[in-house]
């Protein structure tokens, strides 16, 4: 309920309170999706964070922040030095605009992945400038398309048969389910109003909880059992949502992928160190062939000249043993061979316990780093101890090391694979079940993959976004118009023995695109 509106609803009242009569003093970007305002009055700051993410879009109020020295640019210029004299919310919408005493007002329209802050000389023209230019109709939005009076009387009510999503649609997810839950779909109309009723008191209520779900962390307005936290302020509201669900959730998901990563590796290491013991074994168990070359040796006399197969003596076992002689070579020769032999499979078995021990040595840190690890609980520790252990490659080892392109767009990393090999290696080792496979449809190029989020709905301009690279990087990339297929990674598969990057695929979808590759850094990254 971070975006929702009757959330806005107690967190515009406490930025009236906090805001009005401050002046901007800065309004900058460091990060591509990020937008930061300053305010100054009677000699404080207040900021406004606005994180535009796709994925995972909110606002916060930090108590402080630097404004980098570099890697940064100033935006809606026009606004520094003017003075605030309102906070408005827009009825029943997702959207607020303060109001400036030049009359300019900053629109903050949170509408989910497309959100954004846009900027007007005047209420009723279209915005001069946009945070997000990529959002192109929003350059003809005009703040009063996005009012939505409702009528919430019982008549009314009545009229729609219950049907609360159109009574009141701004409920969102987390009331719909509540009302789910108390049994709004098998009561009478007289007994959904009264639910409804009961849901509507709670959303007039100002406590705040924040509590995870298992697939993500949410804000709510409803009573909450277990809360990560909860609060009666807005503000503070807003800033532990942003604590949860944005630091702590990328600190959760960079110490999974840590973890994985060893995971890994202690399952390849503890494959190889099984592996080196059974060889060691089969080595120690077996006769050294220099023991061979010693009986053909001591029996030169039996072995008639050309004879590939002979029965001899073997002095060590005591017994008769048949002994093969390679063919076009005399019982002498072979016999140097097997002592060269020998002293090559000697190397072999110092090499091979030299390796067992490294591993061994390997798997154990690999156990202490798991262990400690999965005890980390910040930030400052998890990059202390990615530091320590040198997890972080340099950009051109990554390079060197992964076989995608790497990029990223609203948030969601897209893989690229560099050839026909490196999409198999793509999609065997860095693909899961739940990433999205696009592909060029018809015609040879490379396997594009968007990685999964966790409890994160996939935009559909970074669906776009792929599948513009994928036809980019197939035959299709001088088409006006390319189809795309795709689906999830647990529905393509690898068929033994065919051609390198070729692949079966079930439950695919298609969508057209035009072919377009890397773009400016400002709007994605590539390597």
């Amino acid at each position: 309920m971070h975006l929702n509106y009757h959330y806005f609803r107690f967190l515009c009242p406490a930025l009236q309170r906090r805001l009005t009569g401050s002046v901007v003093s800065e309004c900058f970007s460091q990060n591509k999706e990020e937008l930061i305002l300053e305010f100054h009055h009677q000699g404080s700051s207040f900021f406004i964070r606005a994180l535009l993410l796709p994925s995972n879009t909110c606002l916060s109020f930090p108590k402080d922040f630097k404004r980098s020295k570099k890697n940064n640019i100033s935006l809606f210029e026009d606004l520094v030095g003017l003075k605030v004299t309102h906070i408005t919310l827009l009825e029943f919408e997702r959207a607020f605009y303060i109001r400036f005493d030049s009359g300019h007002l900053l629109l903050f329209k949170m509408h989910g992945s497309r959100s954004n802050v846009l900027l007007y000389d005047d209420i009723d023209q279209p915005p001069v400038s946009l945070f997000r230019k990529e959002l192109r109709e929003d350059n003809t939005l005009h703040i009063q398309q996005l009012q939505n009076p409702l009528n919430l009387t019982k008549e009314r009510f009545v009229e729609l048969d219950g049907n609360a999503s159109k009574f009141l649609p701004t409920l969102g997810k987390l009331p719909r389910e509540w009302l789910k839950k108390a049994g709004y779909l098998e009561t009478d109309l007289e007994g959904k109003y009264r639910l409804m009723q009961q849901v509507m008191d709670m959303l007039e209520s100002p406590l705040f909880s924040v509590y995870n779900e298992g697939s993500g962390y949410l804000l709510t307005l409803l009573p909450c059992d277990n809360p990560l936290s909860s609060t009666t302020d807005p503000i503070e509201a807003a800033n532990l949502y942003y604590r949860y669900a944005v630091v702590y959730h990328a600190f959760e998901g960079k110490k999974e992928s840590i973890i994985k990563n060893l995971l890994d590796q202690k399952r390849k290491t503890e494959a190889y160190v099984k592996k080196t013991r059974e060889k060691l074994r089969a080595m120690e168990d077996e006769a050294p062939p220099s023991q061979i070359a010693d009986v053909i040796m001591a029996n030169l006399h039996q072995i008639p000249k050309g004879k590939e197969s002979v029965q001899l003596f073997d002095f060590y076992r005591n017994e008769e043993i048949e002994v093969h002689i390679k063919k076009g070579l005399t019982p002498q020769k072979h016999a140097e061979n097997l002592y060269r032999k020998n002293k090559n499979r000697k190397i072999e078995f110092d090499q091979l316990r030299k390796n067992l021990e490294v591993k061994e040595a390997l798997l154990a840190q690999l156990e202490m780093d798991l262990e400690e690890v999965t005890s980390i609980a910040d930030f400052k520790a998890l990059k202390a101890f990615i530091q320590h252990r040198g997890l972080t490659p340099s950009k051109k080892q990554d390079q060197e090391a992964t076989p995608f392109k790497r990029f990223e767009h609203g948030g969601f990393e897209i893989l690229v694979g560099k050839s026909a090999k490196a999409n198999d290696e793509m999609l065997r080792r860095y693909a899961w079940k739940e990433d999205l496979w696009l592909h060029a449809k018809d015609v040879s190029g490379s396997h594009v993959i968007i990685k999964y989020q966790s409890g994160m709905q996939l935009p559909k301009n970074v669906l776009e976004r792929a599948a513009e690279l994928a036809a980019h990087y197939s035959k299709n990339r001088n088409e006006s118009l390319s189809a795309v297929i795709y689906t999830p990674c647990k529905f393509v598969r690898k068929v033994k023995g065919s051609a390198p990057g070729a692949v079966m695929v079930d439950k695919e979808k298609v969508i057209m695109v035009k072919p377009r590759g890397p773009i400016s850094p400002h709007d994605e990254t590539g390597n």
